[in-house]
């Protein structure tokens, strides 16, 4: 199930560490890079929740406020949240290199972590869901839309037909020269091609 890229997830001012174990566990499960908090409430420690012990296998990172965040070069942070204009998720394409960060129990992200997310997406529903469950349906999302899955089958139950390998392309350089002519340049050499007289 190897995915394309990385993420990483977490939540502004989270006040119940069990819902952060239940999140981190979840993260681990789906291949997150990392997972964060950004001005919790309460010290999350290690919470019970966390059977899978996340943060011995996984960087856990802890931000005092918005100002503070940082996130790897070209990490894109995308903001789940239930606002009107938000993005709803089954029609949102995934960044490669993407950061989730998910409102408080009973709250939402504050104006300044909004204003940092290039995207907000939301779970088309009539109402806010727990934490971690909610970021456990974005993550499933994101894994379902970038993984290598076999075909789902036009009638009901499992694929007919197993994934096709993956095929990969012939390669454009060989010892530093142009293999074969530039596309759509047949008539002349490429760039690094040699003219034969």
């Amino acid at each position: 199930m190897a995915n394309r890229g990385y993420f990483g997830i977490g939540v502004e001012g989270i006040s119940k560490p069990m819902n952060f174990g239940n999140l981190a566990r979840s993260a681990h499960g789906f291949g997150a890079s990392f997972v964060f908090t950004v001005a919790a409430t309460k010290e999350i420690g290690r919470p019970s929740s966390d059977t899978n012990r996340s943060k011995d296998h996984l960087p856990w990172y802890s931000y005092d406020k918005v100002e503070e965040m940082r996130l790897p070069d070209d990490c894109r942070l995308v903001g789940i949240e239930l606002i009107e204009d938000a993005i709803e998720l089954p029609s949102f394409r995934h960044p490669s290199r993407a950061a989730y960060v998910l409102g408080p129990e009973g709250g939402s992200l504050s104006p300044a972590m909004i204003e940092q997310c290039e995207f907000v997406i939301k779970i088309p529903m009539d109402y806010c869901i727990n934490v971690a469950m909610a970021g456990a349906v974005v993550m499933y999302d994101r894994m379902r839309s970038m993984g290598r899955f076999a075909e789902r089958p036009v009638m009901v139950g499992g694929p007919t037909q197993p994934i096709q390998s993956h095929v990969h392309g012939k390669p454009t350089y060989s010892g530093g020269e142009r293999v074969g002519s530039r596309k759509g340049r047949s008539g002349s050499p490429g760039r690094g091609e040699k003219t034969r007289n």
